[in-house]
């Protein structure tokens, strides 16, 4: 089985084919420095072709195409879950979704603390959940959340608890998150979502037939695109 792994919630490009042993190619592209534009739409399709020959297959062999669904950058995720959605149509096999906090906090899973991946969701707000390692794995205890960094820095101060915080955003706000006690950022390696993490993953949730048809994906936004607020703001202004 050959799966291909596309990752695009962050200000990354990762893209990824492997199966049940793991990884046998990948490439990265861009990462949290917060001066660097995106550039997903002009990324991505090249990096698929990179990592296909790279790992000398064609893509009519791939049996499943797994993608981060978010939550994330909004463009990032529509040029993501789409590109996953017009592949996996045109093979005609499935695609498994995951989300990106998922992604995030799944290679902590070993910890004994709490896991609290945050994404910078631009407008000075993170994108968060908050997970506790169990056997096996980790559960998820809250929803996923849109909210400050105020906010996320209430509810572990309320919590107590000693918590790894990961992601781009917890990298952003330190200043507001790396203050609070028995608090702690994984370090840089813990940015963006794995793609170890989202193959490793996908590869379970394929063989447990956890998929999906391609019509049946759709992006976690938590908001609504820029563009959407603006044209409801000219709606209502009479424009």
């Amino acid at each position: 089985m050959h799966l291909l792994a596309i990752d695009t919630s962050t200000r990354r490009v990762g893209v990824a084919i492997g199966g049940a042993l793991g990884i046998i190619g990948s490439v990265a592209i861009g990462g949290p420095g917060l001066d660097e534009p995106p550039r997903h739409a002009e990324r991505l399709a090249p990096a698929i072709d990179f990592v296909r020959r790279q790992v000398g297959i064609e893509l009519s062999q791939l049996s499943a195409v797994a993608v981060s669904i978010g939550p994330g950058m909004f463009t990032g995720l529509r040029v993501g879950v789409t590109t996953a959605k017009v592949l996996a149509q045109a093979l005609r096999v499935p695609v498994v979704p995951i989300a990106s906090l998922d992604l995030l906090a799944y290679p902590l899973r070993h910890s004994n603390r709490v896991v609290a991946p945050a994404i910078d969701a631009r407008r000075r707000e993170l994108y968060y959940a908050i997970y506790r390692p169990v056997p096996g794995g980790l559960q998820r205890e809250s929803e996923y959340t849109l909210g400050t960094p105020e906010d996320l820095a209430s509810e572990l101060t309320a919590r107590g608890e000693e918590t790894l915080l990961c992601g781009d955003g917890a990298l952003r706000f330190q200043d507001e998150l790396g203050h609070l006690e028995r608090v702690e950022h994984a370090g840089a390696g813990h940015t963006a979502p794995g793609l170890a993490a989202l193959m490793e993953l996908a590869c379970g949730r394929y063989d447990r037939e956890e998929f999906e048809a391609p019509s049946d994906i759709v992006p976690l936004y938590l908001r609504r695109s820029d563009a959407e607020v603006a044209w409801e703001t000219k709606e209502a202004a009479g424009w």
